[in-house]
């Protein structure tokens, strides 16, 4: 007796504790206008509670009542979605549970009612919670079948190798390889893995990053590791060739902690061989190819350096710049360490190697310019410069003077099709992201859009904003896509530009004319006091857009997170997509991350299908004014998230919208792939991708809810797409008709890249992939470069 006592003392005070928060919480989350469930059910679980400790039976009937109406309101909220019923139910069911212990039992006043009651309750929330196993609520289910294949422009697409960061500058990435299908991946087998050596130090930024993925040609397999180390491998058996390390300066600081990225995310190569046989009249690439560097690799580094390594040796090009080196900072002016430098491959042309730049986000208002540069391939000198902030003035800036500061900048990587003489810009936005009441024209017309350049002479031949006085950070993060579509007019030259902000524009390459309509849509209004919102922005409906989150959206693993998340949500402001920034608190949905981020989309150019990983976790962005700041920058942005903005009224604080114990507040999924049939630009399938296996506490529980993704896709001829970039360590198969899943391999850290394919000497189609995990995505860090094939018949 004294056992069944105690037990039944423990019961009852774990429900008042329980009671306390539900009323606590309840009550706040009514005061804010939201649900009343909370309240209402901490009452009666105190009621429950009291009853107990009076041991009487009516406590089994009340809280049988309670756990069918929270049932009933479950049902009522989110229908039959497991993921989102399961939080709601699952601790009182428990609780039930454990009300039909006899022990429990026993203590209380005698009723076989009270006992029927509970049991009837407790059945119903398991049929409910059963039935919920066989729906798939935002899964889409179809079949993408293009049985009229289009003829493949050899020059977009990879095939034996792999040239450019996305198999060529069309940035498909996408290969003619059709070794490895749908009906053999089963037996796709590691037959490599090395460790480059570069890991992580104490000295490092968070955002320490392996996105790189690897060139295949010259025989070769070139890859960039996080601090710049270029490794050349033999691509059969990873055996290492040569290594340069371009050992990057701190400038003294004896510490790379103050700086905001450290990544590679790719190498480039100019043959001057392939150029000759296209245009024998070509003075550049003679000059290079008479050279004692015919083939080359460039390399952008952390400390805002260009350099000309030979591709055969790993030794520099004299010819290039000094030394084989050209100082991107000429011309920057003044910045922090590590606060300028091209973490995305330069693109190379014909007689140009092209780079962009990295700017730190919201660190003030004077920060380098994001002027995009033109250097000739062979000796390196500035043939143009193209400014956003002073777009006309392309003539190679003289020395001493500087490009405007502070102008929207180009980090991500850019596309060329040197048939039309063009490459396409994706544009970023200028700092500070959430606050701009002082940007130029130049800056209103081109910050996060995309610009196409005449390659010759860096004159704009057209521009398309994407996101009008953008306050989100909305950048456009991924690479074009070049790729000819067939349309209703026959086939167009396409450029497809992947957002953050979940539309896929399609335009005519030639013209910037939109081939999927574009509509301009209200946009919410009310900036923060000085500033102000466009009254529209442009959506495409071609798009991966997620609904506008409710309060019945919320999520957590218990209903006390979920509690906590709809109070937050009900104390933001939030008024849907591009809800500003505001003192108060916004909710930024989809957020900075994006739907879509530099990994950006494959496009299987033949069956006219687009594979895509989209990510949906909202952001919160909340303004603060200087005079509150109570630390200093460098603390606070080590801190909670807070980001300094230097000269502007307002820092911001910016971080993922999550509950108290670290779980996303918005239910999943949190990361899906799609395919997208351009034949009709409809989204035909939409599956969750990824588990939870990585991130759940103590006991990996791999919980099939899709994860986000950071890195994109690659697909072959044969129909297979891989994808490796979610929080949980695997490369994945897929079939890129359905989107089902056909095969996986565990990887020993973050798979934070894209990977590439390319044919071996042997006869065989290699899958290779960097994997060495994401510093800010939290995932498991490493050295490891790992490939796949067949086995050898």
């Amino acid at each position: 007796m004294r056992k069944n006592n105690l037990l039944l003392l423990i019961v009852a005070a774990g429900l008042i504790v329980m009671s306390a928060m539900l009323i606590a919480g309840g009550g706040w989350l009514v005061s804010l206008g939201g649900s009343w469930y909370y309240l209402l059910s901490g009452i009666g679980i105190l009621l429950t509670a009291i009853l107990l400790l009076k041991r009487k039976s009516s406590a089994l009937i009340l809280f049988s009542i309670i756990l069918f109406l929270t049932t009933c309101w479950a049902l009522w909220e989110v229908g039959l979605s497991w993921w989102q019923l399961v939080p709601r139910l699952w601790v009182w069911f428990v609780v039930g549970l454990v009300l039909l212990i006899p022990w429990i039992r026993n203590s209380l006043t005698k009723s076989r009612q009270s006992t029927t009651c509970l049991l009837t309750s407790i059945i119903i929330t398991t049929v409910v919670g059963v039935a919920s196993l066989f729906t798939s609520p935002g899964v889409i289910n179809g079949k993408i079948d293009n049985l009229e294949l289009v003829q493949v422009n050899p020059n977009q697409v990879a095939g034996d190798e792999w040239t450019a960061y996305g198999g060529t500058n069309s940035g498909l990435h996408y290969s003619t390889l059709n070794q490895i299908t749908p009906e053999n991946i089963h037996q796709l087998q590691e037959v490599w893995r090395i460790q480059t050596g570069d890991m992580p130090t104490s000295n490092d930024p968070v955002e320490l990053t392996n996105e790189n993925t690897p060139l295949k040609v010259n025989d070769t397999l070139y890859t960039c590791t996080a601090h710049g180390w270029v490794i050349a491998l033999e691509p059969e058996t990873g055996k290492t060739l040569w290594k340069y390390n371009p050992a990057i300066s701190n400038e003294g600081a004896g510490t790379f902690k103050g700086w905001a990225h450290m990544t590679c995310r790719g190498l480039s190569y100019y043959d001057s061989e392939r150029y000759l046989q296209q245009a024998p009249d070509s003075s550049v690439a003679q000059k290079v190819s008479s050279s004692a560097c015919p083939r080359r690799l460039y390399l952008p580094t952390a400390d805002a350096r260009l350099i000309a390594l030979n591709a055969n040796t790993g030794e520099l090009c004299d010819s290039f710049g000094e030394n084989g080196q050209v100082d991107l900072r000429q011309g920057i002016g003044p910045f922090t360490p590590g606060g300028y430098y091209s973490t995305s491959p330069a693109l190379v042309t014909q007689n140009l190697v092209i780079v962009g730049g990295h700017v730190t986000d919201d660190e003030s208002t004077n920060e380098p310019s994001g002027v995009v540069r033109a250097f000739d391939i062979y000796d390196g000198h500035l043939v143009w410069n193209w400014d956003s902030g002073n777009p006309e003035a392309t003539t190679p800036l003289p020395a001493g003077e500087h490009y405007t500061r502070n102008s929207p900048n180009v980090w991500s990587i850019t596309s060329a099709d040197e048939s039309l003489g063009l490459v396409y810009l994706p544009l970023g936005n200028q700092t500070p992201d959430q606050y701009g009441p002082d940007r130029s024209a130049a800056t209103e017309k081109y910050a996060a859009g995309i610009v196409a350049l005449d390659i010759a002479t860096g004159k704009v031949a057209w521009n398309y904003q994407l996101t009008h006085h953008d306050l989100w950070d909305m950048d456009v993060p991924a690479q074009p896509i070049l790729v000819d579509l067939k349309t209703s007019k026959g086939i167009e030259p396409a450029v497809i530009q992947p957002t953050k902000q979940g539309s896929l524009y399609v335009l005519n390459r030639k013209t910037g004319e939109p081939i999927v309509p574009i509509d301009e849509v209200a946009a919410p209004q009310g900036a923060v006091q000085g500033d102000w919102t466009a009254k529209t922005q442009p959506r495409s409906q071609l798009n991966l857009l997620p609904p506008p989150l409710t309060e019945q959206d919320m999520w957590g693993a218990t209903p006390f997170d979920q509690l906590s998340c709809r109070i937050q949500f009900k104390s933001l402001r939030y008024e849907g997509q591009y809800t500003p920034p505001s003192l108060q608190g916004s909710l930024i949905y989809p957020g900075n991350v994006g739907v879509m981020n530099w990994g950006g989309v494959a496009v299987d150019p033949a069956r006219q299908i687009i594979f895509a990983s989209p990510n949906y976790m909202a952001f919160v962005s909340k303004l603060i004014p200087q005079s509150d700041v109570a630390k200093d920058a460098a603390q606070a942005s080590e801190g909670a998230g807070l980001q300094p903005n230097h000269g502007a009224p307002y820092a911001v604080e910016l971080h993922p919208f999550l509950s108290m114990v670290g779980f996303p507040c918005q239910t999943p999924s949190w990361g899906d792939v799609a395919g997208i049939n351009l034949s009709n630009y409809k989204v035909t399938w939409k599956h969750p991708n990824g588990t939870s296996r990585d991130n759940t506490p103590v006991i990996p529980l791999p919980f099939p809810v899709g994860v986000p993704a950071m890195g994109g896709p690659m697909t072959t001829a044969s129909g297979v797409a891989f994808l490796s970039g979610t929080l949980d360590q695997y490369l994945r198969g897929y079939d890129v008709t359905t989107g089902k899943e056909i095969w996986s391999a565990r990887l020993p850290a973050g798979g934070q890249a894209t990977p590439m394919t390319f044919m071996g000497k042997d006869g065989r189609q290699y899958i290779v992939l960097v994997v060495g995990g994401h510093g800010s995505f939290g995932t498991k860090m490493g050295d490891y470069i790992i490939a796949y094939a067949l086995p050898n018949e």
